[in-house]
């Protein structure tokens, strides 16, 4: 990024420069020539003399607007940078949530830059009204060229004020799951389960489904637990409540819910959902799975694997095998 706005502000200058230094000149010679050498002023050399009688009466006047120019620029864009980052830490003291605080930082940055450059510009002689009107012609182009930029930073303000999620909430937006770490004015970054730095356009994230996992402070876990036909219902679900009952991280209000959900091909399936604190989600459900197998086959209950019984039939007598 830094990069863009250094190239952009040196072809910016590059530009006045060649616009202040022929524009002068060959106005005041156009204005004093006769309309049949009209076609010779057009020519390279003609250019070229009228750069050398600017160069020649003006030369140290522009080099020093030019000079000064330049300053401007870079003391300003060291200026705006600055503000930047105290209007960041102002906000941040102010426990300003983190992704306003991005968000109005970059906004701040390059709001200020851009008053910078117009700074620059003047200071070179450019008229600011000519200058404006070949923007605005400029910037009918650039809207149509980065129409899809145009939306993320449209979405990215809508997500500023709407607040869908926050910095540190664990989301699934666009197709991806992770950690949110910062919303940038064109961007979402997240961190994935595995550690990998994910960036998603903010118009994707919004035009979307966003699913925040974080956001309450309670979650359920839906867990099913198969027993065999075989087995006491009645005794299997007071296996499972003790499980449940016997683990300090599961709530007691709501109360968990057991009970018989399905009679499937192989087994009676039990829903089992309790419910825990949003950061205990993980770990509870991997140790209540664990311990809910362990507690059913130690008091004799059967957790069943899928199985068919096939009959056939071979001249009249009846031969019968459990698959």
């Amino acid at each position: 990024m830094k990069i863009l706005e250094t190239g952009a502000a040196c072809c910016v200058i590059i530009l006045c420069l060649l616009f202040a230094v022929t524009s002068p000149a060959l106005a005041q010679d156009t204005q004093s020539t006769q309309p049949a050498q009209a076609a010779s002023q057009t020519s390279p050399q003609h250019v070229i003399d009228a750069i050398k009688e600017f160069l020649a009466t003006k030369g140290t006047a522009f080099a020093l607007d030019l000079l000064a120019a330049i300053l401007i620029f870079v003391i300003g864009r060291w200026l705006a940078k600055w503000i930047s980052i105290i209007i960041g830490k102002a906000m941040t003291k102010a426990r300003v949530d983190q992704i306003l605080v991005t968000f109005s930082q970059h906004l701040c940055y390059f709001g200020l830059l851009a008053f910078v450059i117009i700074a620059a510009l003047d200071r070179l002689g450019i008229k600011l009204t000519a200058a404006i009107a070949v923007l605005g012609a400029a910037a009918l182009a650039v809207a149509f060229a980065l129409q899809g930029s145009l939306s993320n930073f449209a979405a990215g303000i809508l997500m500023v004020i709407f607040k869908p999620f926050r910095v540190g909430d664990f989301v699934s937006v666009a197709g991806v799951q992770g950690t949110v770490q910062e919303i940038q004015i064109l961007n979402t970054v997240l961190n994935s389960l595995d550690n990998v730095r994910v960036i998603v356009p903010n118009a994707q994230v919004t035009g979307g489904t966003i699913s925040n996992y974080t956001a309450n402070p309670t979650r359920m876990i839906n867990l099913t637990i198969g027993v065999s036909y075989d087995d006491d219902l009645k005794k299997a679900k007071q296996v499972i409540e003790a499980v449940l009952g016997s683990d300090a991280r599961i709530l007691k209000n709501p109360a968990p819910t057991v009970a018989v959900s399905e009679l499937a091909d192989s087994s009676v399936n039990f829903v089992v959902r309790p419910w825990v604190k949003t950061a205990d989600y993980w770990d509870v459900f991997f140790d209540v799975t664990a311990k809910l197998k362990t507690a059913l086959e130690s008091n004799g209950l059967t957790i069943p694997f899928p199985q068919r019984d096939v009959h056939i039939k071979t001249n009249g007598q009846k031969l019968t095998a459990g698959a």
